[in-house]
């Protein structure tokens, strides 16, 4: 028994059947019954050798669902071959503008205000047009230029509609097929629906601009359009207006003008701070999204896709780009495969071989040479036919680093990633270490080092009493009482003072919030006091310990 087929979305039903069975899936539309609903059965023999080229066009002619979820899939190299991926990956559509008299409807509806009161100019041809909105620039009345981005009429109702058609096939082909389950298929649709959905939010866009403009603060380089709040909703965003060339369409004689290698090496650390660091970030940095602008700085546009990364992933993503900066193959390797799931066929021979060597191949090459999203999404290929599982990840960090890829072959041919990752590593790493350095996160230990240390005397207590009543045992071949007898004081006594010291500490923690006006390098004087002497206990227990414990003598 097949889904049931809704009549209202018969004519999507067999659109994707088509595609099933041409890309060698005649068996999978078979179950769930959409081979019923094909125009034609000329196309039932598989042929599941299309190249990947094939499959962009084909769904760019199914509309801008099917292009979103063709830029979604080239995020998943645990799915699709490389070359289906790299071809994906330059997914774009070119689709007409709609009439300005809609656009004069939107705005005017969406911010309750004429198009007069809202802007002192507004430029009727659009700057560009793609399948979810198109741009037009305008002028606010305080002689600001803005980029007002306007969605594309009737468009949720058309990607909802492909939704709920997508969502049915998903969840049959899990419940019901081997591969479906193999790959939780409806699991992956959720992931995609729920970030087109906020990608066809603009107040979602908002906020990603606000939050990316915060972060890369510190990279002076780096520009970030400013959003106008009053002039933005749900489906129109109004933004600060970036002046710039493509950065495909500047000149040889504008590259020899700049410092093509500095920006590359800006932009490539603000998005290694970005992923890394942050664990948040502008997910598809491609050439059309990226501007140089007239005082030579890089602008980022179209913020609609982000992604995000918890921080026990950006951890393992650290150590596997800072072993592959440092010239640690092997170390790379064993990373990336304890970030992916070993199956039954996993090659452990075959996989260390074919890591290695892919590696050691691009370990001092030059852009021109190797591009480093390319070499991770190879690397991913090395994983997946070794038998892993590959994580969605990795190869999130590959595909993101694949566009920049693009981005500084048109800047800096020249350019050599792997070594500003090296160059980087000792930074990315204090970054990452103290971006989790919060008062919440002190207190937090503070409150875990105090319920430790609250049982701590309990145990203390349980040791003395039965060495005070003689029931102690302690299994050795040879003792000295008198030896253990001073050592078990020592280590009494240090208990205690380790308590002691961390109730100044914690002391001097609680009183650093009550404000007084007596300070010591701008804290409160008692705060400071209490932390002083917790301070100068902790350095003289040190140094008892190095300098006055017995030494094990050497065996000879």
């Amino acid at each position: 028994m097949g889904i049931i087929i809704k009549t209202e979305h018969l004519r999507r039903y067999s659109d994707i059947a088509g595609l099933m069975v041409k890309y060698g899936f005649y068996d999978l539309a078979r179950k769930t019954g959409l081979d019923e609903v094909l125009d034609s059965k000329e196309d039932a023999p598989a042929r599941a050798t299309l190249q990947g080229e094939e499959l962009s066009r084909d769904l760019e002619r199914m509309g801008p669902t099917f292009v979103k979820l063709g830029q979604f899939l080239s995020t998943r190299p645990d799915i699709l071959p490389i070359e289906y991926i790299q071809a994906l990956e330059r997914l774009q559509t070119s689709v007409a503008s709609f009439p300005y008299e809609q656009v004069v409807n939107i705005v005017e509806s969406e911010l309750g205000m004429t198009l007069a009161q809202a802007f002192s100019h507004f430029d009727p041809e659009p700057l560009a047009a793609a399948s979810i909105g198109q741009v037009h620039r305008a002028v606010t009345h305080d002689d600001k230029p803005v980029a007002v981005k306007i969605q594309r009429p009737g468009i949720e109702e058309g990607v909802n509609a492909d939704l709920e058609v997508l969502g049915d096939i998903a969840r049959f082909l899990q419940n019901h097929t081997e591969t479906g389950e193999l790959y939780g298929v409806h699991d992956l649709f959720l992931e995609f629906r729920d970030s087109l959905l906020r990608e066809l939010d603009y107040s979602q866009e908002k906020r990603n601009l606000e939050q990316l403009r915060k972060n890369l603060r510190e990279f002076h380089h780096i520009v970030i359009p400013r959003v106008l709040a009053t002039h933005t909703t749900r489906h129109v965003l109004t933004m600060e207006f970036i002046e710039g060339i493509k950065i495909t369409h500047i000149s040889t004689v504008r590259k020899d003008e700049i410092d093509t290698t500095g920006l590359l090496e800006e932009v490539l650390q603000a998005y290694l701070k970005q992923i890394l660091v942050d664990g948040f970030f502008h997910a598809d940095p491609h050439p059309g999204n990226i501007v140089l602008t007239s005082d030579n700085r890089i602008g980022i546009l179209d913020l609609g896709m982000v992604a995000r990364m918890a921080p026990g992933t950006r951890q393992n993503l650290i150590r596997f780009l800072l072993a592959l900066g440092e010239g640690e193959p092997r170390d790379a390797a064993n990373i990336a495969a304890s970030m992916g799931e070993k199956t039954c066929n996993f090659d452990s021979e075959k996989y260390d071989r074919k890591a290695v060597a892919l590696i050691f191949r691009y370990q001092h090459a030059t852009l021109g040479q190797v591009q480093i999203g390319s070499l991770i999404m190879e690397f991913t290929e090395v994983i997946r036919e070794c038998g892993i599982r590959v994580p969605r990840d990795l190869g999130l960090l590959g595909k993101t680093l694949l566009h920049l890829d693009q981005v500084a072959a048109a800047l800096d041919p020249d350019f050599d990633p792997i070594s500003s990752v090296r160059r980087s590593a000792a930074d990315i790493m204090i970054r990452h270490m103290t971006a989790n350095i919060s008062p919440g996160n002190l207190m937090r230990a503070l409150l875990e080092m105090k319920d430790t240390l609250g049982r701590v005397p309990r145990a203390v207590n349980t040791v003395l009493e039965q060495l005070a009543h003689n029931r102690l045992k302690i299994n050795v071949e040879s003792i000295d009482e008198g030896r253990l007898i001073s050592g078990l004081q020592k280590i009494a006594n240090r208990i205690t003072l380790g308590l002691l010291l961390a109730s100044l500490i914690i002391g001097a923690g609680l009183l650093a919030r009550i404000p007084t006006s007596m300070k010591i390098l701008g804290y409160p004087a008692i705060a400071m006091i209490f932390f002083l002497l917790a301070a100068a206990g902790a350095i003289a227990l040190m140094l008892d310990i190095l300098f006055s414990d017995e030494k094990p003598e050497r065996k000879k």
